[in-house]
């Protein structure tokens, strides 16, 4: 595996960032959202937008050059004495599946807030930028989008998270969801749950792991205890990794997103009846399909992808993730 990351790095170019290694493999984003940083050597336009409560004016945050990190200087210069909201979290990738606060579901009928824009504020690269933090009945979505697999259609999601926030409800997740904010059974989900929730699979331990929200489940494999799935503790930065396969297989994985190797947690066959899927294709941040909104954490950033990415890349993706240097 590790032999596969030069040839990568050089197809993707010096600078690249996630998804300049996903287009490198043959398995491009088709969604890349960050408050930090640009997921692409050579984006330049803005991570994500924010609302001030003063007078309800809103701001682009823009990044401080093409491929590079947030200017957090504009946040804190629009946001001084008052209060501001993250409205929206703009997609990188050509798509366009940009991310506005989640309408409400079938399971929590209001719509869901904004995370405060100013709350977590961490250093990466020796740059002061601001993550996500999800308090309960917060939420975004993008039910209407642009290549996002459907059906049992491959994909692989990432994310990076905070690894000391989080909780047992449903659902901090990231990720493909139904596409009118109801819940149609299992298999009609595919996103990275964040959390130490035990209503229908674990991992050893107490958690948090590392699961994947399939619907009607939070699965860390196939059955309702997988112990190869440790408890992820002492690690300030996860990544996280949900690999959806066809013709009935996933897989997880999880490492340090500050350094050492992503680790596999699971790589089989789908839980009964999840095979085949039925992805619709939504996405979501923060919430379940339903928008389950009572799910706490911190995102930092996350993509997903149209095909399978290889281990190859997945690795390479992880590696880009501790070079860009978190809480550094």
């Amino acid at each position: 595996m590790k032999s596969m990351l030069p040839l990568l790095l050089a197809a993707a170019g010096a600078a690249a960032g996630p998804c300049d290694l996903y287009v490198a493999g043959g398995t491009p984003c088709v969604a890349a959202h960050s408050l930090v940083r640009a997921l692409y050597d050579v984006y330049g336009g803005p991570l994500y937008q924010v609302q001030r409560s003063s007078d309800n004016m809103t701001i682009d945050i823009p990044l401080l050059a093409p491929g590079g990190f947030a200017n957090s200087a504009v946040q804190d210069a629009f946001c001084v004495a008052t209060d501001c909201e993250v409205t929206r979290i703009y997609d990188q990738s050509p798509s366009g599946n940009h991310l506005g606060k989640a309408p409400g579901g079938g399971n929590a009928p209001l719509p869901d807030k904004g995370v405060n824009a100013s709350k977590h504020r961490i250093t990466v690269g020796g740059h002061p930028v601001y993550g996500a933090y999800f308090e309960g009945k917060m939420g975004y979505r993008n039910d209407t989008t642009t290549g996002v697999a459907t059906g049992d259609d491959p994909e692989t999601l990432y994310a990076v998270f905070d690894g000391n926030v989080y909780n047992n409800h449903c659902c901090f997740d990231y990720g493909n969801a139904e596409t009118d904010n109801n819940d149609h059974g299992a298999g009609t989900m595919e996103a990275i749950y964040w959390g130490n929730c035990t209503g229908w699979s674990h991992g050893a331990g107490t958690g948090p792991w590392v699961m994947a929200d399939l619907e009607n489940g939070l699965w860390a494999g196939n059955t309702s205890l997988n112990t190869g799935s440790p408890s992820i503790v002492d690690e300030a930065y996860v990544t996280a990794v949900v690999r959806g396969g066809s013709n009935n297989t996933f897989g997880l994985r999880a490492g340090n997103a500050q350094a050492g190797p992503l680790d596999v947690l699971f790589e089989g066959t789908r839980p009964v009846h999840y095979s085949p899927m039925r992805k619709q294709g939504a996405i979501i941040l923060g919430i379940g399909g339903d928008n389950s909104d009572g799910g706490i954490g911190v995102f930092y950033e996350g993509a997903m992808t149209a095909g399978l990415a290889s281990d190859s890349v997945d690795a390479a993706v992880h590696a880009n993730i501790q070079a860009a240097g978190y809480g550094k």
